[in-house]
């Protein structure tokens, strides 16, 4: 069974940190919400009307371990700038999660996101106790089936017309997933 902790974890990589997001973070999240990217393969939620409050929100939000439903980490270089984030929501009952995760402009294509999915999906697995977690991404979206790779996710296979994206259409997405016994 799985033993999500309740507060924020810091995971530092050396050049890279997953650390929990705080309010320093307020305006890159802003600005990462507006990018069309984003908003294409990864809508923000919307926790507000007003921008600003929206990003706060999401920061508190993912902030908050407490509930044991995810584990959240803002991805920085140390002492640097916001560079994306990734989350893992768990599923306590079934010892399973499913990762998510973004950067911002200037971080893609850097390595960033794959690293930040592999080290946050160890500490999902060596310190949560989770068993599997898959990651889903529309095969419109080669970079992340490249981070997917990366952080040696298998590809299992297509869910057809499986999410509607931030454009508003059905797309078909890659099943990714690792298990704990998968070698990293």
């Amino acid at each position: 069974m799985p033993d999500v902790p309740s507060i924020p974890a810091l995971i530092d990589l050396g050049d890279l940190v997953l650390r929990a997001p705080d309010e320093t973070d307020l305006d890159a999240v802003r600005a990462a919400f507006a990018d069309p990217q984003l908003r294409l393969w990864n809508p923000p939620p919307s926790y507000a009307d007003d921008p600003r409050d929206n990003a706060l929100a999401w920061i508190r939000d993912r902030a908050d371990w407490s509930t044991g439903i995810r584990l959240s980490w803002a991805v920085a270089a140390p002492n640097g700038p916001l560079l994306g984030s990734v989350s893992i929501r768990v599923d306590a009952a079934q010892g399973n999660g499913i990762v998510g995760y973004w950067t911002v402009p200037a971080a893609r294509g850097r390595g960033i996101a794959g690293r930040a999915v592999r080290a946050a999906s160890r500490f999902a697995f060596d310190v949560a106790g989770l068993h599997r977690i898959k990651l889903a991404h529309a095969v419109a979206n080669p970079p992340s089936c490249r981070v997917a790779q990366a952080a040696g996710f298998a590809l299992e296979g297509v869910l057809r017309e499986a999410y509607t994206y931030g454009d508003g259409t059905r797309q078909d997405e890659h099943l990714h997933a690792k298990l704990r016994t998968d070698p990293d």
